[in-house]
């Protein structure tokens, strides 16, 4: 096994370590002394821009299934460990990775480990399962399909992404669910299940020592600890990152239309990203931005308007959403495109520089006052990126941004051709020229 601490925090709080098991199984900690809860999340290195056609929809898939049963629990057994003292157990999956995480009581650490090592090693993936989680997944795509802002996120990262891994949806589709066998899922969970793709996160009350003995002897149990002591490293590229722009029209007799205007955005490691994230503050990140004061405040054209980005190994994407009355659209797709414009025409004042700033501060240290949160930043941060910031060191990054540096994102950023996806009583209306 090989030690290293990652940042020696404060005053015995905050103290980040990593230990590296045989096999490549990476296992973090943060400790929070003063709270009486912990957090652990395993994370595992492959999501549904990793799938192959025939595979599509299998990552989201084997979310549903790892907590349908292994040889020592099965789905109620594994639910009830965590339920009965307390805690809570879930999942999710992104385009990169899969987080199987709990949080309980400090003193009941070695449940939430037991349990989620044995989903993450250990799951049986049995036909009968994988027959009675299709009818669910297909439950939740119809769910999911019936929202129209959550369609036209989805619609734009089609656009914009195209027919490739990272531009398909995360559930997959009716045909691809209807598709997948249990072969044929057992095989990718066998394939990319591996312990040198996973990193097991732990913030709380505790004591790296024993939270390294405890996912050791959870991983040996499976016999899941073998090999060198290399792990995978922080993906740089994927399949499918080639981009384009155009219009997509999904016509639906909506009392609401939904629209994302956007494009493509930086990496998650572009050392660009923390201008970006104050430009995206300043122009659509909350109530005193210049898109919701513009469309929403002003005129009174919607009730949500926002911009975002989200940001991957080799690309991202930044988007402006607005969800308007039907006959409102022509006016607010103008705003928008005139707020950019001015943006890059203009820069941002000072004023809006220091709430973007301090909007992206305050959001980064509330968003860390719990141990899910601090498992989640440790997590995700071993995962995917080359080295942990400690909270100073990104906070100092944020303060350092030039009112230069964000001028010269918006002017590379908000000049690049631009996708839109609407969703809407739309069947004739031609949106080509607000993209122009």
């Amino acid at each position: 096994m090989k030690t290293t601490t990652l940042h020696p925090g404060k005053d015995g709080a905050g103290v980040v370590r990593r230990t590296v098991l045989p096999g490549g199984l990476r296992v973090v900690t943060e400790t929070m002394p003063t709270v009486r809860s912990v957090a652990v999340g395993m994370w595992v290195g492959i999501g549904s821009r990793d799938e192959a056609p025939e595979h599509m929809g299998a990552t989201h898939f084997l979310e549903h299934l790892l907590f349908k049963g292994t040889p020592t629990r099965d789905a109620m057994e594994i639910s009830a460990s965590i339920e009965g003292i307390g805690g809570e157990i879930n999942a999710f999956t992104a385009k990169e990775y899969t987080c199987y995480y709990a949080r309980v009581l400090d003193e009941d650490l070695p449940v939430a480990v037991d349990v989620l090592a044995d989903v993450v090693t250990s799951s049986l993936i049995t036909d009968e399962d994988v027959e009675s989680e299709r009818g669910v997944i297909l439950e939740e795509i119809a769910m999911h399909d019936d929202d129209p802002s959550d369609v036209v996120h989805e619609q734009f990262a089609a656009a914009l992404y195209g027919d490739s891994p990272i531009g398909r949806p995360i559930l997959g589709t009716v045909d691809s669910i209807n598709a997948l066998g249990r072969e044929r899922i057992a095989e990718y969970y066998h394939q990319y299940y591996r312990p040198r793709r996973t990193v097991v996160s732990v913030a709380g009350n505790v004591r790296h020592e024993e939270v390294v003995e405890l996912v050791a002897r959870a991983y040996e149990r499976a016999g899941a600890l073998e090999g060198p002591l290399e792990f995978a490293a922080p993906r740089t590229s994927g399949p499918g990152a080639e981009t384009r722009s155009g219009v997509v029209v999904l016509d639906r007799p909506t009392e609401q239309a939904n629209l994302v205007l956007g494009t493509t955005g930086m990496s998650r490691t572009d050392d660009r990203r923390f201008a970006l994230g104050v430009l995206n503050a300043a122009l659509g990140g909350g109530m005193s931005s210049r898109l919701f004061q513009e469309i929403r405040e002003k005129r009174g054209l919607a009730y949500s308007a926002y911009s975002y980005t989200s940001a991957y190994a080799d690309t991202g994407q930044f988007g402006i959403y607005v969800g308007c009355l039907p006959t409102k659209i022509d006016d607010v797709l103008k705003i928008c495109r005139d707020e950019v414009a001015r943006v890059v025409a203009e820069g941002l004042s000072d004023d809006e520089i220091g709430r973007g700033k301090g909007q992206m501060r305050g959001g980064l240290v509330l968003g860390l006052e719990d141990t899910g949160s601090r498992m989640s930043r440790i997590g995700k941060s071993e995962l995917v990126y080359e080295e942990l910031m400690s909270v100073d060191e990104v906070l100092a990054r944020i303060e350092a941004v030039t009112p230069d540096e964000i001028s010269a994102v918006a002017a590379d950023v908000l000049n690049r051709p631009l996708t839109l996806a609407v969703i809407g009583p739309y069947a004739d209306k031609d949106f080509s020229d607000a993209i122009v």
